[in-house]
């Protein structure tokens, strides 16, 4: 199966300290090489306000991994995730270049030659 770009993205506990943190993310990268994949891109957002609370908390500290990897991978990534105690939420998102947003040129007003 080919390689598709995939988001990973995790939540995890905000009350963990620096240490804990670079734990849960090595054990991240160890799910991923574990399933042959590639991190293109770690976008680490930190604690942020959640949406609506998740195990009584309303923060938590965002993850944001842009993945190359082959298309039956993600789910087991996802399911390894979800049993690691200190991840509150896990999402895989496949990438589809359709949902970029681009600027669309502005039409350009041809004016006839009088």
């Amino acid at each position: 199966m080919p390689n598709a770009t995939y988001d990973l993205n995790v939540i995890l506990d905000p009350h963990l300290n620096e240490q804990q943190v670079q734990v849960e993310k090595d054990a991240i990268n160890t799910q991923i090489e574990r399933a042959e994949g590639e991190v293109v891109a770690l976008d680490e957002w930190g604690t942020r306000r959640l949406a609506y609370p998740i195990r009584k908390l309303n923060e938590g500290y965002y993850l944001v991994y842009r993945l190359n990897i082959a298309g039956d991978k993600p789910k087991a990534i996802e399911t390894a995730l979800r049993q690691r105690d200190n991840v509150m939420r896990v999402l895989v998102v496949k990438d589809r270049p359709e949902w970029k947003t681009r600027k669309s040129a502005e039409p350009q007003e041809t004016q006839a030659a009088d």
